[in-house]
């Protein structure tokens, strides 16, 4: 009789289990859609409409090669951004220990704005949600076991902003008329190679080294100093590789994060874009 019994109340946990997954998931897609409807309507128009060619003059050499390389004449410019991702995240500071996660974005670059919406594989069937996001000048991070038991809520501090902001800039990459001096970035020369991009929105301003390949399409990003919470700031970068046309742009597929330790980068990130839509000016 007992072993029935057992046999029952292990049936009743697996199944409350499985409606607060249910729920969780229910209850995080609500605030991911409500979320993004805000984002959206956040959407200004953009001026110009079309990437115009001359407004590369007296740019940096490296940076024009890069715009002449991964853009065409006329091309619009990019209003919205919907992507689909897959990759390894790791959550340890002192060794390497991956986690599997998929992800949508959505990504607004007047005003500009995003929200990674992120699933990482904690263990079979125990899922962390997070909502990595910028909106209205405010940087946001909320992490929550099974959409249900928050691990971090970060948001409102002049430190969530600027590392929010830092990754939108960071992954102009992949919808590069952001990164056009008509769409408020002002480009510096260092070498031959490299060039630095400074970008402000409201109180807020970021700026980062791209480092170039040989063929013109971006290489590497760099910040001298991203915060990780308030106290701390730390060199941050990536790169970037297997370049692809979509829209007709040519987009890097595969990245990687990490921050800069005196004994060397640890990564925390490695991504590749499955699937990315975009929307036009036009």
């Amino acid at each position: 009789m007992w072993i029935k019994w057992i046999a029952i109340i292990g049936v009743l946990i697996l199944v409350c289990i499985g409606l607060a997954i249910l729920y969780g998931g229910y209850r995080w897609q609500i605030d991911t859609d409500k979320l993004r409807a805000k984002l959206a309507s956040r959407r200004r128009t953009i001026e110009p409409k079309i990437y115009d060619p001359e407004e590369l003059e007296g740019l940096p050499d490296p940076v024009q090669r890069y715009f002449r390389t991964v853009l065409t004449d006329g091309q619009p410019i990019v209003a919205e951004v919907s992507l689909s991702q897959t990759g390894q995240f790791n959550l340890n500071e002192m060794e390497d220990k991956w986690n599997p996660f998929t992800a949508t974005q959505l990504v607004i670059t007047q005003r500009l704005g995003f929200d990674w919406d992120a699933r990482i594989q904690m263990a079979p069937g125990l899922n962390a949600f997070v909502h990595d996001a910028y909106l209205l000048g405010e940087g946001n991070l909320h992490a929550s076991l099974l959409g249900l038991v928050t691990v971090a809520d970060v948001h409102g501090t002049p430190e969530a902003d600027q590392g929010e902001l830092m990754r939108f800039f960071a992954e102009a990459a992949w919808y590069p008329t952001a990164l056009l001096p008509s769409q408020g970035v002002y480009w510096e020369m260092i070498d031959d190679t490299s060039a630095r991009a400074t970008l402000t929105d409201g109180a807020t301003t970021v700026s980062l080294v791209f480092q170039f390949n040989a063929d013109g399409t971006i290489a590497t990003m760099r910040a001298e100093a991203r915060h990780r919470d308030k106290l701390t700031a730390m060199p941050w970068g990536g790169r970037f590789w297997e370049y692809s046309v979509r829209n007709e742009m040519l987009i890097p597929l595969e990245s990687e994060v990490g921050w800069e330790y005196p004994e060397g980068t640890r990564l925390y990130f490695k991504g590749r874009i499955t699937e990315i839509n975009y929307e036009s000016a036009l």
